[in-house]
């Protein structure tokens, strides 16, 4: 049957009647998609607008990243040398996203960037910093140079678990010259000190912590032992980041890459040790046998540990990750935003085509895809969530911020900083041919003002299409309630019809 042939019936078997030709009001996904000898990028394809939705208000952009993991901004930060470390992974995760920190460093390395995260906001603060009493102002030093934390609680023995004695503060030890005096002669004893008791919900401390107007909240059991703590200056980060991606214990969310090689088990370990809350296995094939073996080492050692799989782009590929226990899937191959047109890979799969059939191929297994790659701008991360992405990983729109790793430089007037692609040679190293280049992006400022930027104009998409939330999007698409029209090349611009001709 041809396409137009396709286009009258609207892609769907079993009609009860014949509809008109659907010119008029566009084609639905798996008649797009199914057409033989044609893949799409995102820029092929435009949605016909929906019903509007009443305002942006009613629009939620909360997703999975994973098959547990939810976030509440589709933006993912790629895992990449020049993307994301710490503070890229900070500065996403408090606008909603999730940064994924890279693997091309040391182990420790990589784990002190996920500490920087997870230590950044907490509920319950389980291992707050403790001295004993006869612990001297030179220890309380210590602590303040190499964790930067200025309230010390002192126990018995100097640990959670033990009865609480007393609380020592900066304003106790700026102002003392004998560095060994010991902390009892300084502290506040408990008897002047605010606590709460357990059980207590997070909920219930932190109301505790605005009617007792204080810094720090410890929390003791019936027995006077320190059990927890929490902090004003952690509520006053969730009242000013109200959409931040957080665990149950109101800690920011961070994922981490790894090779999905055997002798990366140490690596694993650490990154799980810092609080890494998802690992993503790092590889340009996700269709290997040592993935799967990767990836069922993972299951069986860290069952309570979610893990992305990928780099795929169909079904085929996808199968034997998800049946060994993927919890989420990459989706992208030859199609980086990178590539300049002289390097267009032979082996990939144009974005949107491989989006759609692997989305809708996991979707039977209730995992969720992330789209990654060839995302410039937020038109790009609505198609790709429109077409069954949950997720979208961004690496060139997010390696100009202020947060990207790297020095900015002038160039001609312009203040730009060094993008390099995964198959780059400065990545690759050691001689090797594979795909990929460097090049220079504009600064683009502050990431979270890029990332409310991108994710305003998500919402504004969203709302031309009628949808309320991404599940609704992804349930409109398979119902074919969301139409699609193939671009033409003149109408994406003079500009593109040039370099094309």
């Amino acid at each position: 049957s041809s396409f137009c042939s396709l286009a009258t019936s609207g892609g769907r078997e079993g009609a009860e009647a014949p509809v008109p030709a659907m010119s008029l009001d566009g084609l639905d996904a798996d008649t797009v998609f199914n057409t033989p000898c044609f893949g799409y990028t995102y820029d092929d394809l435009i949605s016909l607008p929906g019903q509007a939705t009443p305002g942006d208000g009613a629009i939620d952009l909360a997703t999975r990243f994973s098959r547990n993991l939810v976030i509440n901004s589709p933006i993912v930060a790629a895992p990449m040398a020049s993307v994301c470390e710490g503070q890229m992974a900070l500065a996403v995760a408090l606008s909603g996203g999730i940064g994924v920190v890279h693997c091309e460093c040391d182990p420790d390395v990589q784990a002190e960037h996920v500490t920087v995260v997870k230590q950044y906001e907490h509920g319950f603060i389980m291992d707050p910093m403790t001295l004993s009493s006869v612990s001297t102002v030179e220890d309380y030093d210590r602590i303040r140079e190499k964790h930067g934390i200025r309230t010390v609680l002192i126990t018995e023995g100097g640990v959670v678990g033990s009865k609480l004695q007393g609380i020592v503060t900066s304003r106790d030890v700026d102002l003392v010259t004998n560095r060994k005096t010991r902390l009892e002669k300084i502290m506040t004893p408990r008897e002047k000190m605010r606590v709460a008791r357990e059980p207590i919900s997070l909920s219930e401390a932190m109301d505790q912590l605005r009617e007792k107007k204080v810094g720090k909240l410890p929390i003791l059991n019936d027995s006077d032992e320190l059990v927890a703590m929490v902090s004003r200056k952690d509520l006053k980060r969730t009242t000013a980041h109200p959409l931040a991606a957080q665990d149950a214990n109101k800690q920011l969310l961070v994922a981490a890459a790894v090779p999905p090689r055997m002798t990366e088990k140490e690596r694993v370990r650490k990154l799980i040790e810092a609080g890494a809350d998802a690992i993503v296995l790092n590889a340009a094939q996700g269709d290997s046998a040592a993935q799967v073996e990767f990836l069922r080492w993972m299951k069986h050692d860290y069952p309570n540990v979610d893990v992305i799989c990928g780099n795929v782009v169909t079904p085929r590929q996808a199968k034997p990750l998800l049946d060994a226990g993927a919890d989420g899937l990459r989706v992208g191959m030859g199609s980086s935003s990178l590539y300049a047109t002289s390097e267009i890979c032979a082996v990939g799969r144009p974005q949107a085509s491989a989006v759609y059939h692997v989305a809708k191929f996991a979707a039977e297994y209730g995992v969720p895809v992330i789209a990654d790659g060839g995302v410039q701008h937020s038109s790009h991360i609505t198609m790709a969530l429109t077409l069954g992405a949950s997720t979208v990983m961004c690496g060139c729109l997010l390696a100009g911020t202020t947060e990207a790793p790297g020095e900015a430089f002038w160039h001609e007037g312009q203040r730009l900083k060094t993008y390099k692609g995964l198959g780059s040679f400065e990545v690759e190293g050691g001689g090797k041919t594979h795909g990929g280049v460097s090049c220079a992006v504009v600064d683009r400022g502050s990431a979270s003002l890029l990332v409310q930027t991108l994710s305003e104009g998500v919402t504004r998409d969203f709302r031309r299409l009628g949808a309320a939330n991404v599940n609704q999007l992804h349930e409109d698409m398979y119902t074919a309630a969301v139409r699609f029209h193939i671009r033409t090349v003149g109408c994406r611009g003079p500009a593109f019809a040039t370099a094309v001709a």
